[in-house]
Protein backbone atom coordinates (compact mmCIF):
# COMPACT_ATOMS: atom_id res chain seq x y z
CA UNK A 1 0.00 0.00 0.00
CA UNK A 2 2.95 2.32 0.55
CA UNK A 3 2.98 4.80 -2.10
CA UNK A 4 -1.17 4.36 -3.07
CA UNK A 5 -2.81 7.43 -4.34
CA UNK A 6 -6.18 7.70 -2.51
CA UNK A 7 -9.11 6.90 -5.22
CA UNK A 8 -11.29 9.29 -6.02
CA UNK A 9 -15.11 7.59 -6.53
CA UNK A 10 -18.24 9.31 -6.95
CA UNK A 11 -19.85 10.38 -3.94
CA UNK A 12 -24.38 10.50 -4.70
CA UNK A 13 -25.47 13.61 -4.27
CA UNK A 14 -27.98 12.63 -1.57
CA UNK A 15 -24.58 11.76 0.49
CA UNK A 16 -22.82 14.91 -0.35
CA UNK A 17 -25.84 16.66 1.41
CA UNK A 18 -25.90 14.21 4.19
CA UNK A 19 -22.21 15.44 4.88
CA UNK A 20 -23.40 19.39 4.88
CA UNK A 21 -26.08 19.04 6.93
CA UNK A 22 -23.79 16.95 9.37
CA UNK A 23 -21.52 20.00 9.03
CA UNK A 24 -24.06 22.44 9.66
CA UNK A 25 -25.18 20.87 12.53
CA UNK A 26 -21.54 21.25 14.41
CA UNK A 27 -22.00 24.95 12.63
CA UNK A 28 -25.11 25.64 14.84
CA UNK A 29 -23.64 24.62 18.12
CA UNK A 30 -20.39 26.37 18.11
CA UNK A 31 -22.53 29.29 17.30
CA UNK A 32 -24.76 28.62 20.56
CA UNK A 33 -21.83 28.49 22.79
CA UNK A 34 -20.72 31.79 21.51
CA UNK A 35 -23.75 33.64 22.19
CA UNK A 36 -24.18 32.15 25.55
CA UNK A 37 -20.46 33.31 26.04
CA UNK A 38 -22.12 36.93 24.73
CA UNK A 39 -25.89 36.65 26.55
CA UNK A 40 -25.10 35.01 29.75
CA UNK A 41 -23.07 37.59 31.74
CA UNK A 42 -19.74 37.85 32.16
CA UNK A 43 -19.13 34.17 33.44
CA UNK A 44 -21.02 31.89 31.41
CA UNK A 45 -19.97 27.88 32.54
CA UNK A 46 -18.48 27.17 29.71
CA UNK A 47 -17.30 29.45 26.80
CA UNK A 48 -14.66 28.68 23.88
CA UNK A 49 -10.64 29.01 24.70
CA UNK A 50 -8.82 31.28 22.57
CA UNK A 51 -5.87 30.86 20.26
CA UNK A 52 -2.86 33.74 19.75
CA UNK A 53 -4.99 36.10 17.86
CA UNK A 54 -7.94 35.88 19.80
CA UNK A 55 -9.93 33.63 17.96
CA UNK A 56 -12.34 30.98 19.52
CA UNK A 57 -10.39 27.51 19.08
CA UNK A 58 -12.24 25.58 16.53
CA UNK A 59 -12.28 24.17 13.20
CA UNK A 60 -9.81 26.56 11.21
CA UNK A 61 -8.49 28.49 14.53
CA UNK A 62 -7.36 25.17 15.59
CA UNK A 63 -6.42 23.52 13.37
CA UNK A 64 -2.61 21.78 14.34
CA UNK A 65 -0.25 18.90 14.05
CA UNK A 66 1.16 17.28 16.77
CA UNK A 67 4.52 15.35 15.78
CA UNK A 68 4.63 12.33 18.09
CA UNK A 69 7.61 10.19 19.59
CA UNK A 70 6.02 6.68 21.17
CA UNK A 71 7.93 3.68 21.45
CA UNK A 72 10.72 4.09 19.22
CA UNK A 73 8.33 5.69 16.25
CA UNK A 74 7.71 8.73 14.58
CA UNK A 75 3.89 10.06 13.25
CA UNK A 76 2.31 12.77 13.04
CA UNK A 77 -1.48 13.05 14.13
CA UNK A 78 -3.35 16.62 12.61
CA UNK A 79 -6.17 17.77 12.54
CA UNK A 80 -8.67 20.31 14.03
CA UNK A 81 -11.20 19.95 17.16
CA UNK A 82 -14.80 21.10 17.44
CA UNK A 83 -14.07 23.29 20.17
CA UNK A 84 -11.62 23.90 23.21
CA UNK A 85 -13.67 24.78 26.17
CA UNK A 86 -12.79 26.45 29.47
CA UNK A 87 -15.77 25.04 32.06
CA UNK A 88 -15.50 27.00 35.37
CA UNK A 89 -17.06 24.91 38.57
CA UNK A 90 -19.38 26.21 41.05
CA UNK A 91 -16.05 27.01 42.93
CA UNK A 92 -14.33 29.19 40.75
CA UNK A 93 -11.74 25.90 39.65
CA UNK A 94 -11.23 26.20 35.63
CA UNK A 95 -10.91 23.35 33.55
CA UNK A 96 -10.02 22.82 29.87
CA UNK A 97 -12.34 20.46 28.32
CA UNK A 98 -12.50 19.78 24.58
CA UNK A 99 -15.83 19.36 22.16
CA UNK A 100 -16.79 16.85 19.39
CA UNK A 101 -20.01 17.58 17.80
CA UNK A 102 -21.33 14.35 15.79
CA UNK A 103 -24.67 14.37 13.55
CA UNK A 104 -27.61 11.63 13.83
CA UNK A 105 -29.48 11.64 10.83
CA UNK A 106 -30.76 8.69 9.74
CA UNK A 107 -34.12 8.17 12.46
CA UNK A 108 -34.50 10.30 15.19
CA UNK A 109 -34.28 6.67 17.46
CA UNK A 110 -30.75 7.49 16.99
CA UNK A 111 -30.20 9.49 19.86
CA UNK A 112 -32.81 7.42 22.15
CA UNK A 113 -32.17 6.05 25.47
CA UNK A 114 -31.77 2.58 24.40
CA UNK A 115 -29.82 3.43 21.01
CA UNK A 116 -27.35 5.05 23.02
CA UNK A 117 -27.38 2.78 26.22
CA UNK A 118 -23.67 1.34 25.67
CA UNK A 119 -22.14 5.25 25.31
CA UNK A 120 -20.53 7.10 22.91
CA UNK A 121 -19.02 4.68 19.46
CA UNK A 122 -15.76 3.40 20.43
CA UNK A 123 -14.42 5.06 17.08
CA UNK A 124 -15.75 8.30 18.88
CA UNK A 125 -13.68 7.96 21.91
CA UNK A 126 -10.38 7.44 20.36
CA UNK A 127 -10.80 10.32 18.15
CA UNK A 128 -11.00 12.30 21.24
CA UNK A 129 -8.27 10.61 23.01
CA UNK A 130 -6.06 11.76 20.00
CA UNK A 131 -7.27 15.45 20.57
CA UNK A 132 -6.60 15.20 23.98
CA UNK A 133 -2.97 14.74 22.81
CA UNK A 134 -2.87 17.21 20.70
CA UNK A 135 -4.51 20.25 22.94
CA UNK A 136 -3.43 18.51 26.12
CA UNK A 137 -7.09 18.43 27.68
CA UNK A 138 -7.62 15.35 30.13
CA UNK A 139 -11.79 16.09 29.75
CA UNK A 140 -14.26 15.52 26.50
CA UNK A 141 -17.72 16.06 25.95
CA UNK A 142 -19.07 14.34 22.95
CA UNK A 143 -22.18 15.47 21.77
CA UNK A 144 -24.76 13.40 19.12
CA UNK A 145 -27.23 15.76 17.90
CA UNK A 146 -30.47 14.04 15.77
CA UNK A 147 -31.33 16.09 12.60
CA UNK A 148 -34.35 13.84 12.44
CA UNK A 149 -37.23 14.39 14.05
CA UNK A 150 -40.70 12.09 15.71
CA UNK A 151 -42.50 15.18 15.02
CA UNK A 152 -43.13 18.93 15.09
CA UNK A 153 -45.43 18.81 18.23
CA UNK A 154 -44.35 16.32 21.35
CA UNK A 155 -45.24 15.46 24.53
CA UNK A 156 -42.42 16.14 27.14
CA UNK A 157 -42.96 12.34 27.84
CA UNK A 158 -42.39 11.47 24.04
CA UNK A 159 -39.18 14.07 23.98
CA UNK A 160 -37.68 12.46 27.05
CA UNK A 161 -38.23 8.92 25.07
CA UNK A 162 -36.60 10.46 22.04
CA UNK A 163 -34.50 13.29 22.50
CA UNK A 164 -32.52 15.22 19.79
CA UNK A 165 -29.35 15.31 21.59
CA UNK A 166 -27.35 12.59 23.73
CA UNK A 167 -24.02 13.96 25.87
CA UNK A 168 -21.44 11.60 26.88
CA UNK A 169 -18.29 13.15 29.22
CA UNK A 170 -14.94 11.64 28.92
CA UNK A 171 -12.06 11.33 31.37
CA UNK A 172 -9.16 10.76 29.22
CA UNK A 173 -6.24 9.39 31.20
CA UNK A 174 -2.86 8.41 30.51
CA UNK A 175 -4.10 4.45 29.71
CA UNK A 176 -6.18 5.53 27.04
CA UNK A 177 -3.74 7.86 25.29
CA UNK A 178 -1.18 4.81 25.27
CA UNK A 179 -3.48 2.17 24.05
CA UNK A 180 -3.73 4.70 21.09
CA UNK A 181 -0.58 5.36 20.71
CA UNK A 182 0.61 1.80 20.78
CA UNK A 183 -1.84 1.62 18.08
CA UNK A 184 -0.42 3.89 15.66
CA UNK A 185 3.35 3.02 16.29
CA UNK A 186 2.55 -0.59 15.39
CA UNK A 187 1.22 0.80 11.89
CA UNK A 188 4.28 2.05 11.84
CA UNK A 189 6.48 -0.55 12.60
CA UNK A 190 4.10 -2.71 10.18
CA UNK A 191 4.24 -0.41 7.53
CA UNK A 192 8.40 -0.71 7.84
CA UNK A 193 8.25 -4.28 8.18
CA UNK A 194 5.83 -4.33 4.78
CA UNK A 195 3.05 -6.52 6.59
CA UNK A 196 0.04 -4.84 5.93
CA UNK A 197 -2.62 -5.51 8.89
CA UNK A 198 -6.08 -7.77 8.23
CA UNK A 199 -8.63 -5.77 6.61
CA UNK A 200 -11.44 -4.44 8.84
CA UNK A 201 -14.71 -4.65 6.48
CA UNK A 202 -16.30 -2.73 9.71
CA UNK A 203 -14.40 0.16 8.60
CA UNK A 204 -14.54 0.03 4.43
CA UNK A 205 -16.94 2.08 4.04
CA UNK A 206 -14.84 5.17 4.14
CA UNK A 207 -11.75 3.59 2.90
CA UNK A 208 -9.76 5.12 0.61
CA UNK A 209 -7.95 2.75 -1.05
CA UNK A 210 -10.54 0.33 -1.93
CA UNK A 211 -9.94 -0.64 -5.51
CA UNK A 212 -5.68 -1.15 -4.42
CA UNK A 213 -7.10 -3.43 -1.38
CA UNK A 214 -9.29 -5.59 -3.12
CA UNK A 215 -7.07 -6.29 -5.91
CA UNK A 216 -4.37 -7.35 -3.82
CA UNK A 217 -5.35 -9.64 -1.16
CA UNK A 218 -4.63 -12.85 -1.33
CA UNK A 219 -7.44 -15.98 -2.19
CA UNK A 220 -6.63 -16.60 1.53
CA UNK A 221 -7.55 -13.51 2.98
CA UNK A 222 -10.70 -13.44 0.74
CA UNK A 223 -11.43 -16.73 2.23
CA UNK A 224 -11.49 -15.64 5.58
CA UNK A 225 -13.17 -12.24 4.79
CA UNK A 226 -16.06 -14.67 3.07
CA UNK A 227 -16.21 -16.79 6.71
CA UNK A 228 -16.72 -13.79 8.61
CA UNK A 229 -19.24 -12.55 6.66
CA UNK A 230 -20.79 -16.01 6.81
CA UNK A 231 -20.84 -15.90 10.37
CA UNK A 232 -22.23 -12.53 10.51
CA UNK A 233 -25.23 -13.43 8.75
CA UNK A 234 -25.61 -16.11 11.45
CA UNK A 235 -25.06 -14.22 14.44
CA UNK A 236 -27.99 -12.08 16.18
CA UNK A 237 -26.38 -8.68 15.01
CA UNK A 238 -29.14 -6.24 13.62
CA UNK A 239 -30.21 -6.66 10.04
CA UNK A 240 -28.24 -3.70 8.81
CA UNK A 241 -24.84 -4.68 10.15
CA UNK A 242 -25.63 -7.81 8.32
CA UNK A 243 -26.29 -6.11 4.89
CA UNK A 244 -23.17 -3.77 5.30
CA UNK A 245 -20.92 -7.10 5.72
CA UNK A 246 -23.05 -8.74 2.66
CA UNK A 247 -22.68 -5.43 0.79
CA UNK A 248 -18.63 -5.15 1.34
CA UNK A 249 -18.00 -8.68 0.05
CA UNK A 250 -20.08 -8.40 -2.56
CA UNK A 251 -17.97 -4.78 -3.81
CA UNK A 252 -14.47 -6.41 -3.19
CA UNK A 253 -15.25 -9.11 -5.62
CA UNK A 254 -16.48 -6.90 -7.41
CA UNK A 255 -13.49 -5.40 -7.66
CA UNK A 256 -11.35 -8.33 -8.20
CA UNK A 257 -13.20 -8.53 -11.17
CA UNK A 258 -12.53 -5.54 -12.46
CA UNK A 259 -8.86 -5.74 -11.67
CA UNK A 260 -5.89 -2.99 -10.99
CA UNK A 261 -7.14 0.38 -11.75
Amino acid sequence: MLGAKRESGERPPHQGRQVRIGTAIGDIIQRDILFAEKHMGENPPFQFERNDRGEPMFEEFAKKNAVIEHDGKQFAIYGTCDGIMRYVSEDGEVLRVGLEVKSKQTTYAATSGYSMRNGAKEDHVKQCVCYSIMYDVDYYVILYVNGSRKAWEMTPEEFEKNPDIAVFGLHITDEMRDEVLDHFASIVAAAEAGKPPKLDIGKWTFNDFKRRIATTLTDEEVAEIERKVSAIQRSGLPDWKKRNAAGVLAEIMELRKGGAA
